[in-house]
């Protein structure tokens, strides 16, 4: 019953994460440089996707210029993919 609520916690979180990206509230390179213990198993994809004009061809372009899985998690980014993405999302 704990695990499913921690579940449910951290996908409230997410969701809320991701409707402040749409909003420009939160800055992506920011979460992505210190992400918060929630956003470790989130798809990078997924969080790139919420920014403003960001679909999935851009997406799967930054990913695929920067060597990043799109199936790879946020805690699963190493130090240059994750300097190598943060450069790439501050240039547009």
């Amino acid at each position: 019953m704990e695990a499913l609520q921690r579940a449910n916690d951290i996908r409230t979180r997410r969701a809320q994460l991701k409707r402040d990206l749409k909003a420009g509230r939160q800055p992506i390179d920011r979460l992505l440089l210190e992400p918060p213990d929630y956003l470790a198993t989130a798809k990078v994809f997924d969080l790139l996707l919420a920014v403003p004009k960001y679909g999935r061809v851009k997406v799967n372009k930054i990913l695929g210029q920067c060597k990043i899985s799109p199936s790879k998690t946020v805690g699963g980014l190493s130090e240059r993919q994750r300097r190598e993405l943060v450069a790439l999302m501050r240039r547009r």
